[in-house]
């Protein structure tokens, strides 16, 4: 561990409280003289240590004032982390209890998943007749190198919900995020994607992964903006950056075209992306990335004299209020896309984010 003279703490302050202690030397009482230079020492000494412990603690080493860049975990770490994951979400779900994996997600999965539990747990309190252990096999584990926390890394997983080989074959990608030391491994993102949409990534001599920073700017839009872009673009069509699709310009239309006889309806999307919703990215080999991010959606149904919106089990499970002609659901949603390199091709479809899943779920509902 290397620490900075210059950085706050070592002999460039101790030398200058001695100099302090010098310069008062001949307008103070000695024993004051002693006292504060002594206070100064410990001070210093104090300020030097907390600098250490602060530094052992981020899991960082500070060289020059810049912090080393370290893989996000070892590969056994990742597999334990994974093997966690799976044993409380399978615990979890077959006892429709949200305690039992709480401590395993984080973000809009674990948002999506403690609803959902709460819910089944409110209509089904005997627990999950029907459960089916889920099971991840066939690992990849994608670990970048990045300084400080949160550190994180990217399972590629082959899960027992599809059907192996053909169209059919799907690949399930995990997010897990570390906060700090001794903080849990949780899963905060995952996407289901076809075997042929999974990219290659981009990786170092070691086989570690390149991170995408949420400001870059070598993208066609920034992981730190992609939740800002997605819902002012369900809300006003613009800015128009997304390539088509169901989850794009398709649910913008269904939205405009959807009608029911003495029912209005009004959405409003919201972006997403502090703490643990943040968005993470990858660099694939195509010069673009990969990248996770969030955000909420409000849909409020409003009804005409004499009609009601349905309320199913989901919904009154989540529900505060009352339905008299009024509901309004409450989704936070998570977005896997492929974000072009900056400058990328000069077709009309060059250079547009290609969301390729979305993982939407009820939060809460409010009747009125």
């Amino acid at each position: 561990m290397v620490i900075d003279d210059h950085a706050g703490g070592g002999p460039s302050l101790l030398r200058r409280s001695r100099e302090l202690g010098e310069v008062r030397a001949g307008a103070r009482e000695p024993g004051l003289i002693q006292t504060r230079g002594s206070r100064l020492r410990r001070l210093t000494t104090g300020l030097a240590t907390a600098t250490v412990l602060c530094v052992t603690a981020s899991g960082c080493v500070t060289v020059h004032g810049e912090l080393e860049v370290l893989p996000g975990a070892t590969e056994s770490e990742a597999a334990q982390a994974l093997k966690d994951f799976t044993d409380a979400y399978n615990a979890a779900d077959k006892a429709y209890d949200p305690a039992l994996d709480a401590d395993r997600v984080a973000g809009s999965l674990g948002a999506i998943n403690q609803a959902g539990l709460k819910a089944r747990q409110t209509y089904s309190p005997d627990g999950n007749k029907a459960h089916k252990p889920l099971e991840l096999t066939d690992v990849t584990y994608i670990i970048p190198k990045k300084a400080g926390w949160p550190r994180w890394f990217l399972a590629d997983t082959d899960s027992n919900r599809d059907q192996d080989g053909g169209k059919l074959d799907n690949r399930w990608l995990v997010a897990f995020e570390r906060s700090g030391p001794d903080a849990l491994w949780k899963a905060s993102y995952l996407a289901v994607l076809p075997t042929s949409q999974v990219p290659e990534f981009t990786l170092d001599k070691d086989g570690f992964a390149t991170p995408v920073e949420p400001q870059s700017n070598e993208l066609t839009v920034s992981p730190a903006d992609l939740s800002t872009a997605y819902t002012q673009y369900l809300q006003r069509g613009t800015p128009d950056v997304f390539a088509p699709g169901t989850a794009t310009s398709g649910w913008r239309e269904a939205r405009r075209t959807t009608r029911r006889p003495g029912f209005s309806f009004q959405y409003i999307d919201q972006p997403l992306s502090g703490g643990a919703f943040g968005p993470l990215g990858l660099r694939t080999e195509d010069g673009g990335a990969l990248v996770f991010f969030s955000s909420k959606h409000f849909e409020r149904q409003v009804t005409a004299e004499g009609l009601k919106p349905e309320v199913n089990a989901d919904v009154k499970a989540l529900m505060t209020g009352e339905v008299t002609n009024s509901l309004t659901k409450e989704r936070i949603s998570s977005q896997l896309v492929h974000v072009p390199a900056r400058g990328e091709g000069s077709s009309a479809s060059a250079g547009r984010v290609r969301l390729l899943n979305r993982l939407p779920g009820l939060v809460a509902a409010k009747g009125e």
